[in-house]
């Protein structure tokens, strides 16, 4: 639809927390909550995802039936879903310019959730030199040419990385009929469940290279091998047609970066608090552009909580409205005033996300480590005070999760600055 439009919400991007806000927005009674998404079907990144793990226990299910449900979710409670639709930049505070099939427009707010999701770096900008032959992929490239649209991708891979995403990924190698000859990761021990790591190379007969860089690809016109340096300096060249680089994930953060929204350091993300509210009034932002990446539980159970800040900030501006201070000035609503303060994290700790605290937070906060750390204490501090002090019952693993409760906010005084999680006694 061209021209220019007014909605309540506007959500962008279709993938788990999306959806998952929009529903929920859409099904409290919002008004018109509208998702645009620049690919041409909704669902996000578990659509190419064939493997199980979505769902629950009870109800598990694979990648593409959990994008479904979540799709078809969102469109009875009443949310718009339009699809091919790219958001291209700002118009306003609240306000997007869009692009797709019919045109381009301009959509404005009263409210704008960012779900723009995680993109993985590939081999260019990995700095990994070499000739540019076919047959190099990253995660999402691979599983979408195989499960999407049925493509042949050679058979015999290098998967580099060896942390969930990577073993998916290796699995995905397997389906498509090829032999997966070896994973490397340049630390020092695999970042996944010691199950599945045992698994991969005991039952699948998969050697794992640890310490272990890709130093150069090989061949013209198709790829005929890459060439591994050890940590010790030795090098040697693993024959393979194809290469698979997975994991390294940034936040696809270019539209936050356009509108000039904070962004935190560590995840490289927009800067939230709790509520998951940005530095901009009105602008909230959930799911994996804010830490690359997260399970879509974790993205879906951001997207419902984010609804309840946005309701928040829809009756504020409300308020504001019955009193003639009209929204559009661009005032900050009662529920954006809150005392926010930066929450940082010392190495080895690399960062956390929300990354600003309030005293009413109750969104438990997800963080990782740079190094394995074996059962660690968290602890969290704010000029010298301790607010909380854990242990965790197991090792600590780079690329994998760390979960840390809220149940300390109501300590944070917002007037002795920055609040710090780091890894002591």
């Amino acid at each position: 639809m061209t021209g220019a439009r007014r909605v309540d919400v506007l959500v962008v991007g279709a993938g788990p927390a999306g959806l998952a806000t929009a529903a929920r927005l859409a099904a409290a009674g919002a008004g018109r909550v509208e998702i645009v998404d620049r690919e041409t079907r909704a669902g996000g990144a578990p659509r190419h995802c064939a493997h199980g793990g979505y769902g629950t226990l009870l109800h598990p299910l694979t990648g593409p039936a959990y994008a479904r449900l979540l799709v078809t979710a969102t469109r009875q409670a009443g949310a718009i879903v339009r699809t091919g639709v790219t958001a291209l930049d700002w118009a306003g505070p609240l306000a997007l310019r869009t692009l797709g099939a019919e045109g381009p427009g301009t959509i404005t707010a009263r409210a704008v959730v960012l779900a723009t999701g995680a993109r993985e770096r590939p081999r260019a900008a990995r700095l990994v030199p070499g000739t540019r032959p076919a047959g190099v992929y990253t995660t999402g490239e691979l599983q979408q040419a195989v499960h999407l649209y049925g493509q042949r991708i050679g058979t015999r891979a290098v998967v580099v990385g060896a942390q969930d995403v990577s073993y998916a990924a290796a699995d995905t190698v397997r389906a498509a009929g090829a032999t997966v000859v070896a994973m490397l990761t340049d630390l020092p021990g695999p970042q996944t469940t010691p199950a599945r790591a045992a698994d991969s190379r005991l039952r699948r007969g998969t050697p794992l290279l640890t310490g272990t860089t890709v130093a150069e690809l090989l061949g013209r016109g198709r790829l005929s091998g890459v060439r591994v340096r050890h940590r010790d300096g030795r090098t040697a060249v693993l024959s393979c047609d194809t290469v698979v680089f997975t994991g390294d994930f940034v936040p696809d953060h270019e539209l936050a970066r356009r509108g000039g929204l904070v962004l935190d350091p560590g995840t490289r993300g927009p800067a939230v608090d709790g509520a998951l509210r940005t530095s901009r009034p009105g602008v909230f932002a959930v799911g994996s552009v804010l830490h690359a990446v997260e399970s879509a539980a974790t993205a879906v159970r951001e997207g419902a909580h984010a609804a309840g800040a946005v309701l928040d900030h829809l009756a504020a501006t409300d308020r504001l409205a019955a009193t003639d201070h009209l929204a559009a000035t661009g005032r900050p609503s009662g529920a954006d005033r809150a005392d926010a303060v930066p929450l940082l994290v010392d190495p080895p700790l690399r960062w956390i996300a929300p990354n600003r605290v309030t005293a009413a937070d109750r969104l438990p906060y997800v963080l990782r480590t740079a190094t394995r750390l074996t059962r660690p204490v968290l602890r969290v501090t704010q000029n010298g005070r301790v607010l909380h002090r854990e242990r965790l019952w197991t090792a600590a693993l780079p690329n994998r999760t760390l979960r840390l409760p809220a149940d300390w906010t109501h300590r944070v005084d917002p007037r002795d600055g920055p609040v710090h999680v780091s890894v002591g006694p």
